[in-house]
């Protein structure tokens, strides 16, 4: 079987070069294009690449993913940012692609995902649940897409429940002392030099507390995830939002 053709946007920053890597040692793989900042993404269809991997910046990512569909490239992206009208404007454009797939992703750690995935198994059953996300200082956005999946995974298994608000007596706070609120799940956000990418989800019953927590201390972490989407996304038409999906997790 031919390799997979693989073009890398953003392939000169760190997630991209570390992609790059990946893709050069997976025998089923071949990488065919680096596009990098100020690069046109229709570089990546002209390298015959049939996938491409975005790990850009937010304000580029968008455009890199409508130029992909109209060039019949599938696309897997890492680059955090999105919002419900951006998610909206690629659905109605693969409509016209229905051969396209694209798999937006906030994280391709596994740990990440599986700790995603539980949380909001386990959301139905505890009073109250906030999430943690600590970064590096170089990361532009706050909070990070991890965070804002895992929240509104939490948030959406509450409703299913049929649970009300969360408690929180708090009538005085200095602004942003309680964090993002997404959906009813308080969200907070660290910066340190030092860290790379990193979660804690807290559960909280009376007397009782479960912690999931998912620690990336090197960005090859994210590789398996992302090699297995390179893997998956051709035969995977239209949007897919989380890598959880791509995961057969019953």
């Amino acid at each position: 079987m031919a390799p997979i053709r693989v073009a890398v946007l953003g392939a000169a920053g760190r997630m991209g070069r570390t992609v790059c890597a990946a893709v050069e040692a997976a025998a089923d793989l071949e990488l065919v294009a680096r596009v990098d900042a100020g690069d046109d993404p229709a570089l990546a269809a002209e390298s015959g690449a049939t996938v491409a991997v975005d790990f850009t910046v937010p304000s580029a990512t968008e455009a890199n993913v409508h130029a992909l569909i109209d060039a019949g490239v599938h696309a897997v992206v890492g680059t955090t940012g999105w919002d419900d009208a951006a998610l909206r404007r690629v659905r109605v454009h693969l409509d016209g692609a229905p051969f396209v797939g694209v798999l937006i992703a906030p994280n391709f750690a596994i740990s990440a995902v599986l700790a995603m995935v539980f949380a909001a198994k386990a959301a139905p059953w505890f009073e109250s649940a906030e999430v943690v996300e600590l970064h590096h200082p170089d990361k532009v956005d706050a909070p990070s897409g991890t965070a804002r999946h895992t929240a509104t995974g939490i948030a959406a298994a509450r409703r299913a429940a049929g649970l009300g608000p969360m408690p929180d007596a708090t009538a005085q706070q200095l602004d942003g002392a309680r964090g993002a609120d997404i959906d009813g799940v308080r969200v907070h956000a660290v910066r340190l030099r030092g860290l790379v990418a990193h979660e804690e989800i807290l559960l909280g019953n009376a007397g009782e507390l479960l912690t999931l927590r998912t620690d990336s201390f090197d960005r090859v972490s994210f590789m398996p995830g992302v090699l297995h989407a390179v893997r998956q996304v051709g035969r995977r038409p239209g949007l897919t939002v989380g890598l959880e999906h791509y995961l057969d997790l019953g």
